[in-house]
């Protein structure tokens, strides 16, 4: 599961260095080949997709994921619109104890608590530097993934829900397809945004579908905070995006909750 939101934070710093395809056409070939990529692993592992309801749910979450990513980070900075996505522990952890009764550890709801902190932390420093509008429609990303884990818990023992990372691929292109038209993607931008539909949406999302069936959905959450602190990194590094103080210090504090929530499960569980 670590390796997923490694994969994930490198959305920014590739994204900043597309050259001509506006947000929505990058929407539109990020998914397409995310789709591409998942199909041909399904045909090559000779998986039959079923889409019930659950797979039909989840596909769309994912497809709200997509969309979303891409809209929100060219309406504001990667930092920003990763902070905004860390909330999906505390979102998740409730929908969890509400939804499928779950019993959540009091490890796990205070590392959610710190983690918010330092999104606050972090949060107020954006929304006075004006990028509200960015920054809630990146509050989409947030609520469709923790309702997504929990259809991906609730269904894993019933169905396969690899096939939802597809169907949402499909459904965010066709999301994207009026407002991507005409196309201007160079040569390079394809290159770059098919390497993103493979290693940064295909891979990573079928990683978290197979983590899902066993880790419970806010541990899941909270792994998935390293893509918050990763991303902003590679983009700072990668194409000169330097992250405010605030989103410095605010990272800190989300990385170390995760840390001492990772270190107590490991103690807890059995050699």
């Amino acid at each position: 599961m670590i390796l997923a939101p490694v994969l994930w934070s490198t959305a920014g710093v590739v994204t900043r260095h597309v050259e001509r395809a506006a947000p929505f056409e990058q929407v539109f070939w990020r998914s397409l080949f995310a789709a591409l990529f998942v199909a041909f692993v399904l045909f090559f592992t000779k998986q039959k997709p079923q889409f019930g309801r659950a797979t039909l749910f989840s596909g769309a979450m994912w497809a709200v994921m997509f969309t979303a990513f891409v809209v929100a980070l060219s309406l504001t900075t990667t930092a920003n619109t990763l902070v905004v996505m860390s909330v999906a522990p505390l979102l998740t952890a409730f929908l969890s104890f509400v939804i499928l009764k779950d019993k959540v550890s009091a490890r796990t709801w205070l590392a959610a608590g710190g983690a918010a902190l330092g999104i606050a932390w972090m949060f107020h420093s954006g929304l006075v530097g004006g990028h509200l509008a960015g920054m809630l429609v990146a509050l989409l990303i947030p609520f469709a993934s923790a309702a997504n884990l929990i259809a991906l818990r609730a269904g894993a023992a019933r169905v396969d829900l690899v096939p939802a990372v597809m169907l949402g691929g499909a459904l965010s292109c066709l999301i994207a397809l009026p407002f991507a038209l005409p196309f201007n993607a160079s040569a390079k931008d394809l290159l770059l945004l098919g390497s993103l539909g493979v290693f940064q949406l295909g891979l990573p999302c079928m990683l978290l579908v197979v983590a899902s069936r066993t880790l419970h959905p806010a541990e899941i959450a909270l792994l998935g905070l390293l893509e918050v602190v990763l991303g902003p990194l590679w983009a700072w590094l990668g194409a000169g995006e330097v992250p405010g103080i605030a989103t410095l210090y605010g990272g800190a504090v989300v990385l170390a909750a995760l840390v001492l929530n990772e270190i107590s499960t490991m103690r807890e569980k059995p050699v």
